[in-house]
């Protein structure tokens, strides 16, 4: 059979013309799976490709190196705040969740969650983990399936949180033996090879590196480098999960962000240095070691592998991100704070953010590349951050100076913080609760028992288990 040239041309041009004549659209890109990773308490200074001096973590440097590490990328200074900007996109002065008893309020009708976006576009989507912020279940805010525990820091039943779990509303006894984060990892293989056919989203909040800290599977007999092998154990983890990613094919189909819930703890802040500096700030502080945390995004085949970007990342921003991604549209009436940077993961030059916004209780500031402005209008020069914060005088004429005051001064009365849901909980953020009975038993002269953000590595959990 002959066929003639010209001919199939014409045919197949005709093919992708519509019936009104025009040529057919490009299909749409095919939207990823989506594994959103949450490190506890787990800051720059305990990366290797940040420069971490003391921890050595070769799985999270591979998936940084297959795709981007930012180097600014920002969250709230504490684990509730963080966790509801992260899900909702938007500011703390906007839902109210700007403390940690507040998050424990939302209520699902009034703050709409990623899954519950993603879901209009054919997404299934799972919760792993860390959920004690938020009230309720994870269903109760649109996630399909959920693992969750008690409280911060689980690892095994000889904890007085551990001793059971929740699995989609039936409640688990955890086992002698059991640790609980291979029991999240193999939930999570689980949710991504029954729904590989069809595109997920997985909010895999960890339990690592949050205290109490306590021996791995991994940790040898007295070991005294417990936090060394809880970073550890959970590098592994990582790796693991990207080795499974590539068994089922979903490599390629995945992306992948790994990120920390806020800067390191206080306890183990001292060793997370990077070239031998501590930085400024740790996890609850305004300052930048609260707030600037590892972020890392990989999908191969798309992002393109080995870059470091010093762009603005704001938490507020996932929600807009996954949702341009996913196809969906964003919700109707609500005011988000987010921007998305998914031109920026396809390598295209988007519209990267000027500042990003922080708040905690009654704090807040905004950043740019170069300057500060806090909520008390004082000024600061990040020219040295993350190791140190200068204040600028208030009267100092220098021109950067007052152009940067200026400009910030803008967004702060753009965004109007003041005029949003006022906080009400402590003025440190923390539960109220734990900041009353610390203060009673000072009072009464009896021992405190130092919080989980308190507590040194000696006295962070050295029996086993």
């Amino acid at each position: 059979m002959k066929f003639h040239f010209p001919t199939l041309v014409a045919a197949a041009a005709a093919l992708v013309m519509s019936s009104t004549g025009q040529a057919a659209a490009p299909s749409a890109p095919t939207p990823p799976n989506i594994i959103f990773i949450l490190a506890d308490d787990y800051g720059l200074g305990e990366v290797g490709c940040y420069g971490a001096d003391n921890y050595k973590t070769p799985q999270i440097d591979a998936l940084a190196s297959s795709g981007i590490r930012f180097t600014h990328g920002y969250t709230v200074a504490l684990c509730g705040p963080s966790r509801s900007q992260i899900l909702t996109g938007r500011y703390g002065f906007r839902t109210g969740g700007s403390n940690q008893d507040a998050v424990g309020r939302f209520n699902p009708a009034d703050q709409k969650l990623i899954p519950s976006t993603l879901k209009t576009a054919g997404y299934t989507s799972s919760m792993i983990g860390k959920w004690s912020q938020f009230p309720l279940n994870p269903a109760a805010f649109g996630f399909d399936d959920y693992l969750q525990y008690q409280g911060s820091g689980i690892y095994w039943n000889t904890q007085k949180k551990g001793k059971s779990y929740v699995v989609n509303g039936e409640s688990k006894d955890l086992l002698n033996g059991e640790y609980m984060p291979d029991l999240m990892h193999r939930h999570l293989i689980n949710f991504v090879t029954e729904h590989r056919d069809s595109p997920f989203y997985v909010h895999y909040s960890l339990s690592h590196t949050h205290t109490e800290i306590l021996p791995t599977p991994d940790s040898k007999p007295g070991s005294e480098t417990l936090y060394a092998d809880n970073v550890a154990y959970m590098d592994k983890l990582i790796g693991r999960l990207m080795a499974e990613l590539d068994r089922l094919k979903l490599r390629e189909k995945t992306l992948v962000i790994f990120m920390g819930d806020n800067g390191t703890a206080n306890g183990q802040a001292a060793r997370a240095t990077i070239g031998g500096r501590p930085l400024d700030g740790a996890k609850g502080s305004m300052r930048e070691g609260g707030s600037r945390v590892p972020l890392i995004v990989s999908w191969p085949g798309t992002v393109t592998a080995g870059q470091v970007s010093d762009d603005l990342i704001d938490s507020s921003d996932f929600f807009p991100t996954f949702a341009e991604l996913a196809g969906a549209a964003l919700p109707a009436g609500t005011t988000l704070d987010g921007r998305s940077f998914a031109p920026r993961l396809r390598g295209q030059p988007g519209q990267p953010r000027a500042w990003v916004f922080n708040q905690l209780a009654r704090n807040w500031y905004v950043r740019d590349a170069g300057w500060k402005l806090n909520q008390a209008g004082e000024l600061f020069d990040m020219s040295d951050a993350p190791f140190s914060e200068k204040l600028v005088a208030a009267d100092n004429a220098e021109p950067a100076a007052v152009s940067a005051r200026q400009r910030l001064q803008l967004v702060l009365d753009e965004l109007n913080p003041a005029g949003g849901i006022p906080d009400t909980g402590d003025p440190s953020g923390r539960h109220a609760s734990n900041i009353e009975k610390k203060k009673k038993a000072k009072k009464d002269g009896t021992p405190v028992k130092a919080t989980d953000e308190e507590k040194k590595p000696s006295q962070a959990g050295s029996s086993p288990p």
